[in-house]
């Protein structure tokens, strides 16, 4: 039997933690309203690079097929455990290959919804990859997309006092602090945009996710974790909040 998705205003697991957490509120306010706009349907998604299925698990309670792409064996392993002791075992598939083979993974045009979170910054070719999921994807259907954030990298290593690592952001094409970087890019939300588009993409949402999480003490947010919570919300569509995220999340659609 289809479970919700955890709800994302007032939801507080028994222990007084939201269960869904201040850095992926956003994210999950944008998947529930499309879920919503097909209640009934069974989906058919694919989350790449999706880990350890800490969105896949959920979309599977939720009653949809999920397919998860990702590199790492002992991440697909933890996912098929964490499936399994779900109980949908069934309504998830591993499959072990990195972003940049997306296109001989997975069949053209077949895709409901695609997951691409944490992805574009590390791979070969986000061109090709954000290629591939267009072309995955179904008439009608959508990707949510998560990237790094160029603005808050910046932001981060000034405030701690990296000020040629802040330099080398601002101007570096690719959004990297140097050499040593464990990140090949960043965006912003109009390098983000713009990459969706030339795919033949269109962009419907964008939001901020982790506007204040990653700044806060982790004392003020365990004090009041729904408060937090509150605000990455109220925060996260709204210029210039939006703009310094740690990461940025767009919704797109193919026509």
């Amino acid at each position: 039997m289809a479970t919700r998705l955890p709800c994302v205003d007032t939801a507080i697991a028994r222990n007084g933690r939201p269960l869904v957490t201040a850095r992926t509120a956003a994210v999950w306010a944008v998947l529930r309203r499309e879920l919503d706009r097909h209640a009934g349907r069974e989906l058919t998604v694919l989350d790449v690079g999706g880990g350890t299925g800490g969105f896949a698990v959920p979309l599977a309670e939720a009653g949809h097929t999920v397919t998860v792409v990702d590199a790492s064996p002992d991440a697909l392993a933890a996912l098929t455990r964490r499936a399994a002791d779900a109980g949908v075992a069934g309504r998830v598939r591993a499959v072990q290959g990195d972003g940049d083979a997306l296109a001989g993974l997975v069949e053209p045009g077949s895709v409901d919804l695609i997951l691409c979170h944490a992805v574009l910054e590390v791979v070969d070719d986000p061109t090709r990859v954000v290629a591939a999921i267009a072309g995955a994807l179904r008439p009608g259907g959508a990707v949510s997309l998560l990237v790094a954030g160029r603005a808050a990298a910046i932001l981060g290593r000034a405030i701690n006092g990296h000020l040629r690592a802040a330099s080398a952001l601002v101007t570096d094409p690719e959004g990297r602090s140097g050499p040593r970087d464990t990140l090949r890019r960043r965006y912003d939300a109009e390098t983000a945009a713009e990459l969706l588009r030339s795919a033949g993409l269109e962009v419907e949402q964008t939001h901020g996710v982790r506007v204040v999480a990653d700044l806060l003490p982790a004392t003020v947010i365990e004090e009041d974790p729904q408060a937090v919570l509150d605000l990455e919300l109220a925060l996260s569509a709204q210029p210039p909040f939006r703009d310094i995220a740690s990461q940025l999340h767009l919704f797109a659609r193919r026509p």
